[in-house]
């Protein structure tokens, strides 16, 4: 029986108490990863730095006994491969070049490979340093939350710009996703060649998009990079993360073939019960929760057990650790976890 328990859930298993991790986990808020940040300069300098990124992405491990790792990287480094200008600024997150209708063309996916060795590099160095029984997970951005950034240069709070740019210029939206889609399938292949166990596709954004949008451009591009990664990696696990797409979720995993669902905590308990009949999910604590503690930590972390412990469940956040989550908190959640 293999030990890394998460991976067992991703086979549908039903394991209790459920395997635990969480989003952003290696972050601002452990003292032992700002000192590191602040000696690495840049947050992409950090990124791009085997030795620093495999130690931050321990710390938690070493901290928590969390049973899986997450690399240490971002969603944007495909547009910094694609070089179009990623810097971050303090206070106000990643800004990037817009780029134009008439410069998809011309985007040169073949400087990826060497662009992201350095990240390969540091999965190669954590699947030697984890423990036997920690699962290591690789990620990507999906195609339409990498496109929203890349489109307006920036966040935005509706990703207004990405959907304009979508309904004006269809074939040069559609060439886009399938450029991001086809390199990130090959970014996620050579992850799982170096030691990742299992991937995930963070597509944070797809909860701005109406129906045929979503079935255009989070169900598609997705679907063909998991057939990509699966006719490279046989049977390669994969998790799929749609944030915000609430009763879209009911199709997403057969039509985009992902092992697991990721949740947001705007999902219903009785929702995602019905999902997981179909197979695994993921999440979903509201991180709110987490900062809270207390009564609302321990409630919400009944509330999902209770609901969701009788199939295949991997307990995480329903999105991403804060930076001002108490440390005392998140001892106290993996205990309620493992009792």
């Amino acid at each position: 029986m293999d030990q890394r328990k998460l991976l067992r859930v991703l086979d549908g298993e039903r394991v209790f108490p459920p395997p635990v991790w969480l989003m952003r986990q290696a972050g601002r808020y452990l003292p032992e990863y700002r000192e590191v940040r602040a000696k690495a300069g840049g947050f992409l300098d950090l990124c791009y730095d085997p030795d620093l990124a495999t130690e931050v992405t321990l710390q938690p491990i070493r901290r928590f006994g969390f049973d899986a790792a997450i690399l240490f990287s971002d969603i944007l480094v495909i547009p910094d491969a694609l070089d179009r200008g990623l810097h971050f600024v303090t206070g106000e997150g990643p800004k990037l070049t817009p780029i134009r209708e008439d410069e998809i063309g011309a985007l040169e996916p073949g400087r990826a490979e060497t662009h992201l060795a350095p990240v390969i590099a540091t999965v190669g160095r954590l699947r030697e340093e984890l423990p036997p029984e920690t699962t290591l997970i690789g990620f990507c951005g999906a195609p339409w939350t990498v496109a929203t950034y890349m489109i307006a240069g920036h966040g935005t709070p509706d990703q207004a710009p990405a959907r304009m740019f979508g309904y004006q210029h269809p074939e040069a939206m559609e060439k886009l996703l399938y450029i991001l889609a086809e390199m990130s399938a090959d970014y996620l292949i050579r992850q799982l060649t170096a030691g990742a166990d299992c991937v995930q596709i963070f597509d944070s954004w797809a909860g701005v998009l109406d129906e045929a949008s979503f079935e255009a451009y989070a169900i598609g591009p997705v679907k063909r990079m998991v057939d990509k990664v699966r006719a490279a990696v046989p049977n390669a696990k994969i998790i799929g993360f749609a944030k915000g797409a609430g009763p879209f979720l009911s199709t997403y995993r057969e039509k985009t073939g992902v092992d697991a669902v990721g949740l947001d905590w705007g999902v219903p308990m009785d929702f995602a019960k019905g999902l997981q009949k179909g197979g695994a999910i993921q999440g979903n604590l509201d991180p709110l929760r987490l900062i809270a503690g207390g009564r609302a930590l321990e409630e919400g972390v009944d509330r999902i057990l209770e609901h969701l412990s009788d199939g295949p469940l991997i307990f995480n956040l329903g999105h991403g650790i804060t930076p001002n989550a108490p440390i005392e908190h998140v001892e106290a959640l993996l205990k309620r976890i493992r009792g």
